[in-house]
């Protein structure tokens, strides 16, 4: 029977609400233990490749990416509902998730945060409590004398930051900009030192056993003094300055492969402990075309656990940390040492990174952030040397950057998609339907990848740094693989949508620029930061796994395949990009930075005092 136009487009509505509400009934049918942990994916319809798209295809509805970012939203909105706005809720919320009274100088802490507009929600400084937590089974006299003798420390005294180094600052210029930092709250601070690591590199791996000792004494600390009772003031470190301690020996071991000694930070039953010591990298990387372990439908829903080395051991065949990192200088000593970013199994108090308090543009871009969406390039870049370690003639597959960059460059795909007996030698694309791609992957003569990942990536090293001899931009061991390119400021990259930032020799310097950008950062690492509380995947930015087996999807669930018609969300990909901004621009600024440190350091100063179990502060009504 033929329907009238007025009866044919209200019966298309009718249709319209009913595939809607079976979206809805079946978000809230999902089992409860579905883990979408606060961080969320992606995948698509597809078709075999044509040349002319004879219809536009329509997104696929209820996209697991769609699931993650519905879900992000509503971790950000709890998360931010968590703020307080006053010194009595901020005390009350620190002793609720602490244990304990809030260290002396708080007041100061809350007001300070204050008059810079900082948004104050106790969650954001869960990192510092991770790091020092451990420090209460440590002896404060101990943690003060090893600080004290260590090369490269920063001291406050009477107010003021002073650095020392025995690296000259231009060639190493952190000390100086962490001096700065902590300059920033230094009036605020009681004297303390800080021991500094300078490298690139993490540097302490405590034996998970010995952590998990310490650990016990600090929840054995945890308890709420009497107001009568509480220590409020802070000591001098006038006796330490006057007679200084016996040198302190952290006992550095320099030579060995890393994953043995970082692998012992892992909790005994993880599948880092258990699992077999590669040894030989001579061999193609340990990848796998199918879905990431717990993933949602191949994308990262934990992000958490997609960045733990701990539960994913062929990481030490796939990231450049574990292979052969630049250098080794490694401890089972846990002392107070400082860094810019750490593995999870590592064991540095984290300070906001040195490079992301420089206004240097080739970290931050400059004073612009890139044009409105709409004028971008609807294409992804990346430009970065092929760093991650010290990559060789027989290692160098096992390479992240090496690997993204192969990846995503359409030469590499065609070769697989035209000679059936070819092999990558370090990646694997995605199984055939694995990711539901409209541009199917090589198989009964298909040839679409290639060209669909040629419309939208622009990835290239500009040097391959090759070892022995780092110095030209070229490796005769790679010349079959990798052209090398000119180097593109980040200023530049933002006219681009898409940024891919990956960890080289550990965590990447551009992440804070890339957040701040108007463009959308797809972010993969195994580093630990300072502000990774603050930003919700999916929300802030698009988690990736590490051995990058998503890119296509993820890829796909943006910019579509025009040549099939497929539509991308490009609107969804502008929202992301610019809540991250916007976002940014509230928590990551140089002040957050500053109030983050104060805090840091606050708590710092406690641990390194004698009556550390009996300070804090208080007010009337709280303790």
């Amino acid at each position: 029977m033929l329907l009238s136009a007025a009866s044919f487009h209200s019966r298309l509505a009718q249709l319209g609400i009913a595939a809607v509400c079976l979206v809805v009934v079946g978000w809230f049918l999902l089992p409860a233990s579905f883990d979408f942990s606060k961080h969320l994916s992606t995948s698509q319809l597809g078709s075999p490749l044509s040349t002319t798209p004879k219809t536009t295809v329509s997104p696929k509805q209820n996209h697991p990416a769609d699931q993650l970012i519905l879900r992000a939203n509503e971790d950000f909105r709890t998360l931010v509902n968590k703020e307080t706005r006053n010194l009595h809720d901020a005390a009350k919320a620190y002793q609720a998730r602490r244990g304990r009274q809030p260290p002396p100088g708080f007041d100061k802490w809350f007001t300070f945060a204050a008059n810079h507009s900082a948004l104050i929600v106790e969650d954001f400084f869960d990192r510092i409590y991770d790091d020092l937590n451990p420090f209460w089974g440590i002896p404060a006299k101990q943690i003060r004398e090893q600080a004290n003798d260590f090369v490269h420390r920063i001291s406050v005294r009477n107010g003021n930051a002073t650095g020392r180094t025995d690296i000259p600052r231009e060639d190493r210029p952190w000390i100086g900009l962490w001096e700065d930092m902590v300059q920033s709250v230094a009036e605020y601070l009681p004297d303390l030192d800080l021991a500094i690591n300078v490298m690139d590199e993490s540097r302490i791996v405590t034996p998970w056993e010995k952590i998990n000792e310490y650990m016990i004494k600090e929840s054995e600390s945890r308890k709420v003094v009497p107001v009568d009772e509480l220590k409020m003031e802070f000591g001098s470190l006038k006796e330490l300055d006057e007679h200084p301690p016996e040198h302190f020996d952290p006992g550095w071991d320099t030579i060995g492969a890393y994953w043995p000694m970082a692998v012992v930070g892992c909790a005994p039953n993880s599948p880092a402990r258990e699992a077999e010591i590669e040894t030989d990298y001579t061999n193609p990387p340990p990848l796998s075309s199918g879905y990431p372990p717990r993933s949602h439908e191949g994308y990262v829903s934990n992000w958490t656990f997609a960045s733990s080395p701990c539960d994913h051991p062929n990481l030490q065949g796939l990231h450049g940390t574990f292979v052969e990192p630049i250098s080794i200088s490694n401890t089972k000593t846990l002392f107070p040492l400082f860094g810019g970013s750490k593995l999870p199994m590592n064991n540095e108090i984290l300070l906001p990174p040195a490079m992301y308090w420089t206004d240097d543009p080739f970290y931050s871009g400059g004073d612009s952030h890139g044009d409105p969406w709409e004028q971008k390039k609807d294409q992804l870049i990346w430009r970065g040397s092929a760093s991650g370690g010290r990559n060789k003639a027989e290692n160098w597959a096992r390479f992240q950057r090496h690997r993204f960059v192969s990846m995503i460059n359409a030469t590499s795909i065609k070769q697989l998609e035209t000679r059936p007996d070819y092999r990558a030698p370090n990646f694997v694309l995605p199984e055939n339907d694995t990711y539901d791609l409209a541009a199917r992957v090589p198989g009964a003569g298909q040839t679409g990848l290639s060209d669909w990942v040629a419309t939208w990536s622009d990835a290239a090293a500009v040097h391959l740094l090759c070892f022995p001899d780092p110095d030209p931009p070229r490796c005769p061991y790679n010349d079959a693989y990798f052209s090398v390119a000119k180097a593109m400021p980040m200023s530049e990259q933002y006219a681009y949508k898409y940024l891919p930032d990956i960890d080289g020799n550990s965590f990447s310097g551009r992440y804070r620029g890339f957040l701040g950008s108007t463009s959308l950062p797809i972010k993969a690492t195994i580093y630990k930061e300072w502000h990774d509380d603050r930003l919700v995947p999916w929300k802030h930015f698009v988690p990736m796994d590490n051995t990058f087996i998503d890119v296509y999807g993820i890829m796909e669930y943006f910019v579509g395949n025009k040549e099939l018609g497929l539509e991308g969300h490009d609107d969804v990909a502008r929202n992301i990009a610019l809540d991250g901004k916007t976002w940014a621009e509230k928590v990551l600024r140089k002040e957050d930075m500053s109030v983050y440190v104060l805090r840091l350091l606050l708590e710092y100063a406690r641990l390194c005092d004698d009556d550390r179990e009996k300070m804090g502060w208080a007010e009337s009504g709280v303790g």
